[in-house]
């Protein structure tokens, strides 16, 4: 593959952050940068270096991999999906153009190799040949096409057609070639393109894709295809024997539905499930037995996303920052790091994570003071007028309702401590936990809260247009909050406008300045990763991307292996 100067320009201006809500978490998709050399040592060095010697069995077909979820896919067409649950599956079933390797470098997925134009203006995408989708039909460069002005059309619902409303042309010069051409500079372009979910043209031209049976029963060309989805309880998929990149070694891949994480944990200590996320206390005493040393490998990596709380703007008693920054100096962030987090994680101060290039860490930060949140509230009228202990104005106290999604224990503590924080300083809150699919749709949606505690996995490129933007407010977008700053807004447009990095690095400098004095978010905490997975597994290796990057060529040697799949 040629990589010009401008191709390196654009990699390195993106270089970064891993070291992939609203995730409970909203996910931002495919991002694909090369890593910083500080956040690459960083993450090599978190990940559990005591995983058991594998290197002694040759890989072989068979067996399930069952993983423990506490969510729930809502739909499995990519772009219209908001949520994790949805994308880790959806994930394993379609491809973009471009994807990570496991150490962040750009690498091909259904695109053999690119060209840059000299300008930067201009990706000719050269696409691998003799693929198929799972029905058997040929995948061409029409699908990807296709794919694209799916998710421009003004009638797809969906909080990812920015990026891709940049493009000024898009064209299939041939079967096997894809081009796309931009007016302007676009730094993330690249990128851009393993975040568009290809879909097969042949079975949804001409239909409505909302209503598309795909949704629940798609075809792709990935390493796995769907074979039961049975609600609340179970998604199964099965390998792809024709995936292109190699049939997996794993036959079966199971999404297990366990709302409580204390549940899913019983589930794993009885041979339930395989894989899941533990919390810090299974991490940090639970898993200390010799049962779980012997049969289990325990993984910590530092991952982009974070958690915060956030306040509708549009609320009277929030739409005043002084309130906003009241209740910032009312919480205390080491507090919920030591005791949510057991100290696996970092306080967060903006949306970006520490110890990456665009990561500003001298922005304004809120030290738990009572006496400056207490002060802060009295200047905006909030004063507890009748000795009841409640700060009260206009005849009204200040109560309100922190919604958060049910299943995730980290939140609701973190919820819990808010409360009893801000308790102290005269504010009454109340918390709300629920289900996902009701909370997006019915509350996130709709802008029915006061205020939520959420997270964000966010991207390896800095852009985070969609989430602050102005422009971004509309119903199943994600500039949820209603944040409106006309500095931030010219800024987003910058940083996305310039491959210089330090041009960029000044830009979202500037924005991580304006979101710690305005506080849309309350930023909370930068969690790591704890994943745990049996021991049986093979073909595990841990890289700054994580450990699920090459799920394809993991394995169980024959005589460890639990399920042998039905042959009809």
């Amino acid at each position: 593959m040629e990589i010009n100067q401008i191709t390196e320009k654009i990699i390195f201006s993106a270089s970064l952050r891993l070291c992939g809500e609203l995730l409970p978490i909203f996910i931002s998709f495919l991002l694909i940068f090369l890593l910083s050399g500080t956040a690459c040592e960083r993450a090599t060095e978190n990940v559990n270096a005591g995983v058991k010697d594998v290197t002694d069995h040759q890989p072989v077909y068979g067996d399930t991999l069952v993983e423990g979820t506490i969510g729930e896919p809502s739909i499995l067409i990519p772009m219209l999906a908001g949520d994790s649950a949805s994308h880790a599956v959806a994930g394993l079933i379609f491809n973009g153009l471009v994807k990570y390797d496991k150490d962040l470098t750009i690498t091909g997925d259904l695109a053999e190799s690119w060209d840059i134009s000299k300008d930067g203006l201009t990706i000719t995408f050269r696409l691998r040949k003799g693929v198929r989708w799972t029905d058997g039909v040929e995948f061409t460069a029409e699908d990807v096409l296709f794919g694209y002005k799916t998710i421009i059309d003004e009638k797809t619902p969906t909080a990812y057609s920015e990026d891709f409303k940049q493009v000024k042309k898009a064209e299939t010069p041939d079967k096997y070639t894809f081009r796309i051409t931009y007016d302007k500079p676009f730094a993330p372009a690249l990128s851009s393109w393993g975040n568009l979910p290809v879909l097969p043209k042949h079975l949804l031209k001409d239909k409505d894709i909302t209503k598309s049976e795909l949704g629940r029963n798609p075809v792709g060309m990935g390493p796995f295809k769907l074979t039961k989805w049975v609600p609340g309880q179970e998604v199964v998929l099965q390998t792809n024997p024709d995936y292109f990149e190699g049939r997996p070694y794993i036959d079966r891949y199971v999404y297990r539905i366990i709302p409580d994480p204390a549940t899913m944990f019983l589930e794993l200590q009885a041979g339930g499930v395989d894989w899941m996320g533990l919390t810090p206390l299974q991490y940090t005493r639970q898993t200390l037995t010799p049962y779980f040393a012997e049969n289990f490998n325990k993984f910590r990596y530092p991952v982009f996303s974070y958690t915060y709380m956030g306040f509708n703007l549009k609320h009277p008693w929030f739409s005043d920052k002084r309130v906003r920054q009241a209740i910032a100096y009312a919480v205390d962030k080491d507090e919920i790091v030591d005791g949510v987090l057991f100290g696996l994680g970092k306080a967060a101060t903006g949306p970006y994570v520490p110890d990456t290039w665009p990561y500003n860490p001298d922005v304004k930060r809120y030290e738990h003071n009572p006496v400056k949140a207490r002060a802060l509230l009295s200047e905006a009228g909030w004063m507890d007028r009748d000795g009841d202990g409640l700060l009260d104005k206009d005849g009204r106290p200040f109560e309100f309702t922190i919604l958060t999604n049910m299943g995730n224990s980290l939140r609701m503590k973190t919820a819990t401590i808010i409360q009893w924080r801000l308790a102290m300083i005269g504010i009454k809150v109340n918390i709300r936990a629920l289900e996902w699919s009701t909370f997006i749709n019915e509350f996130i949606d709709k802008r029915r809260f006061e205020a939520v505690v959420l997270g964000w996995s966010i991207g390896l490129d800095p852009d985070q247009y969609d989430i602050w933007h102005s422009g971004k407010t509309k119903e199943k977008e994600f500039n949820f909050v209603s944040y409106n700053n006309p500095e931030v807004d010219a800024l987003l447009e910058k940083g996305r406008r310039t491959f210089d990095i330090n041009e960029r690095k000044k830009a979202y400098f500037r924005i991580q300045e304006i979101l710690a004095e305005e506080l849309p978010y309350i930023f909370l905490y930068v969690p790591d990763a704890l994943p745990i997975v049996h021991a049986r597994f093979h073909g595990i290796e841990p890289a700054p991307i994580g450990i699920g990057y090459n799920i394809h060529r993991w394995y169980v040697p024959e005589e460890m292996q639990r399920h042998k799949m039905e042959q009809k």
